[in-house]
């Protein structure tokens, strides 16, 4: 009961019980300590940048998820671009195959490579015309974060600008289409 009422609390932006920044940071500080400095430094500065990429990526997720479903029912999924589709359910059940690799395994949408996304809002144009401002807006912007996502995807820092490119890219998404 109190940890219901807790969040009550919480989500309103006071604290309850114990603050977990501290023991958060040393557990993060102890886990790099065997790194170099410079490595440690590069990896804070990523971690935030790839934090905001998951969170953008799996919104963009959710954004395709619920206009699809508003507007073309329960069955959405079934009316993706074959190509598309088919190489989410292949990399679906080689997931379910490595049995040992515990994670989320029920979401199509997940298996889908980032520039499929794209592919996806533009292959059902007509349900996204009126929140994206064109195809041109989208690609470009979603084309760019795919080349940046990858960098970071294979863990290779990103320049200063790029951080601030990526960043202007998601400002732009959240100001048009909204969070």
């Amino acid at each position: 009961m109190f940890e219901a009422e807790a969040s009550v609390f919480q989500k309103a932006g006071i604290k309850i019980g114990a603050d977990q920044t501290e023991t958060e940071e040393h557990l993060l500080a102890e886990a790099l300590a065997a790194f170099p400095v410079n490595l440690r430094n590069n990896a804070l500065e990523m971690a935030r940048l790839y934090a905001v990429l998951f969170s953008f990526e799996n919104h963009v997720r959710e954004f395709i998820r619920q206009t699809l479903s508003e507007n073309e029912g329960v069955d959405w999924i079934d009316k993706l671009p074959q190509k598309v589709k088919q190489h989410a359910e292949t990399r679906q059940q080689t997931a379910h195959q490595d049995s040992w690799l515990e994670g989320e395994k029920t979401d199509l949408l997940g298996f889908l490579d980032f520039g499929h996304l794209a592919q996806v809002i533009l292959n059902k144009w007509e349900h996204f015309e009126s929140i994206i401002p064109s195809q041109h807006w989208l690609k470009q912007r979603m084309d760019e974060l795919e080349k940046s996502r990858n960098f970071i995807a294979h863990n290779r820092m990103l320049l200063p600008s790029e951080f601030q490119r990526m960043y202007m890219y998601i400002a732009d998404w959240n100001r048009v289409v909204g969070l």
